[in-house]
């Protein structure tokens, strides 16, 4: 007896972790986010470039994500002639590259904008996505602290354009020059205290988060998380002497005041060349920023702020939420950074074998997309689709098809029913689930009379909720109307302005 044969398996329709599908709703509000970046981005005079999602990987070098595995954290893949190609990561390095590329063509300092998506090989977790959109805005060929400046202004005036009041962000402000500084003055200058540099780094990260004291513990001996020995996971410190640790919190302790900020950095860095030169382009920002009516409640210096990345060489920002809320499982959430940068003089330089300044900022448009959304700043509603035009008699289409045509050729959204038409409440469910505002019928009675009828779905769903009784409801036929073939395209228009949906 013959075998049957297999049935072959279905296919698993399957997500791969740590991306995401997006519809009509998310990606609207990017949309609507993106504009109001631009035209900020525009305003102070930056102009757009594009660059491709995929570089050679030796154009990234050493600047990888992760600085402790620089073969891991991104995508990458040989092509046929064995050179090694890399999703981006950033904005940034492709940037360099094509600076770097078309140097003697473009204007410097060249002003550029770019955005779109950045591609992580990390694992994924709440919020930690492997793919991601940035925006940035970049100024490469300018040594002067008043581009970092403008940058810093321009990032506070984009979160207001966003609807993000005054007062519920703060653009933080430091020099990596200062943080070198303070390194030195504490004896970890070189190769050889590279380790113990990033573990300082690290901890100075943490003050935003740890009280002084449980910072204290990470600069020196170490700290366990559960506040006493032997409690929680043990993070192992700098060990850095009790003197030296005064130090390095004396330097970076938030102050109200930038100048008292200014103040002491002086007098702890007395003797660094590089903290003094870090010092001193701080105090020029926030001279800059101030003379432009830029106050302490929207741009100060905060010597706390360091910046992961490897490539930063001179003023370093984060824009951060400072508004609380609450998740869908009323969890408290503290947003914290949306968008960073700073300067990196050596990044284009790689490629040219002379000193090129740049300095640039990015916005992480996910993220500040899911904090908005929190905080009802964004219109996450899906938009109304297109008018249905439904099909009552199958000979008819091509009238139907033309009446299609007149909408569209009047700016209207519209569409065609192509399903089965036999059903017409299958027409309607389909126009609801459309999100249409309103579909259009004519029957023979409809034909012979001249007339089309317009069912207006938005007024209809308002008058079903305020009508208890379906014989009600049936009886008086709410929100659909008679026109004339020739007045279609006006009496549309009507229905959609008094819903004030938008014609395109």
């Amino acid at each position: 007896m013959a075998e049957k044969p297999k049935k072959p398996q279905k296919l698993k329709a399957r997500l791969p972790r740590g991306l995401e599908d997006r519809g009509p709703a998310a990606i609207n509000a990017t949309r609507a986010m993106v504009e109001k970046i631009r035209a900020v981005y525009e305003l102070y005079g930056f102009e757009p470039v594009e660059t491709p999602a995929m570089e050679y990987t030796d154009a990234l070098g050493k600047f990888l994500p992760d600085q402790d595995r620089p073969n891991e954290g991104v995508f990458s893949f040989q092509d046929d002639d064995e050179q090694w190609i890399s999703l981006r990561y950033d904005l940034t390095a492709p940037l360099a590259r094509y600076v770097a590329e078309n140097f003697d063509a473009l204007p410097k300092p060249y002003r550029s904008y770019r955005f779109g998506y950045v591609f992580r090989n990390e694992k994924p977790g709440p919020g930690r996505f492997r793919q991601f959109m940035q925006f940035d805005a970049d100024t490469v060929g300018s040594a002067t602290p008043a581009a970092d400046a403008e940058i810093c202004m321009m990032a506070a005036d984009t979160m207001e354009a966003l609807g993000i009041p005054r007062g519920s962000y703060v653009v933080k402000v430091n020099n990596r020059k200062v943080l070198d500084g303070v390194l030195e003055a504490i004896g970890l200058g070189g190769d050889d205290n590279a380790g113990r540099r990033l573990t300082v780094l690290r901890a100075i990260d943490k003050l935003d988060k740890f009280p002084a004291d449980e910072v204290r513990k990470l600069l020196g001996p170490g700290r366990w998380d559960g506040g006493e020995e032997g409690k929680g996971d043990f993070t192992k410190g700098a060990e850095l002497s009790p003197a030296d640790a005064d130090i390095v919190l004396a330097v970076t302790q938030q102050r109200a005041d930038w100048r008292e900020a200014i103040a002491a950095a002086e007098t702890y860095l007395a003797k660094s060349e590089v903290g003094r030169a870090g010092v001193s382009e701080l105090e020029e920002i926030a001279k800059l920023v101030a003379a432009s009516g830029y106050g302490a409640d929207r741009i100060r210096i905060d010597p706390t702020v360091v910046r992961g990345l490897e490539y930063y060489t001179g003023p370093v920002y984060e824009v951060e939420l400072l508004l609380d809320t609450k998740d869908e499982k009323g969890r408290p959430v503290r947003f914290g950074s949306v968008g960073g940068g700073g300067r990196y003089d050596g990044l284009v330089s790689r490629f040219r074998g002379e000193p090129v300044p740049a300095t640039g900022f990015s916005i992480g448009v996910s993220r500040l997309q899911a904090a908005l959304t929190m905080l009802s700043q964004l219109d996450t509603q899906a938009a109304f689709g297109p008018v249905v035009v439904t099909v009552f008699d199958r000979d008819r289409v091509a009238d139907y098809q033309k009446m299609v045509a007149q909408l569209r050729q009047a700016g209207i959204r519209a569409e065609l029913y192509l399903g089965n038409p036999k059903n017409m409440g299958n027409q309607l469910k389909y126009a609801d689930r459309r999100n249409s505002p309103c579909v259009i019928i004519q029957g023979s009675d409809e034909k012979a009379r001249g007339e089309v009828q317009i069912k207006d779905l938005i007024e209809g769903a308002k008058a079903a909720a305020a009508i208890a009784s379906n014989q009600e409801w049936r009886e008086t036929r709410p929100a659909q109307f008679s026109c004339a073939e020739a007045d279609l395209v006006a009496k549309v228009r009507e229905v959609l302005a008094r819903h004030d949906v938008a014609w395109g």
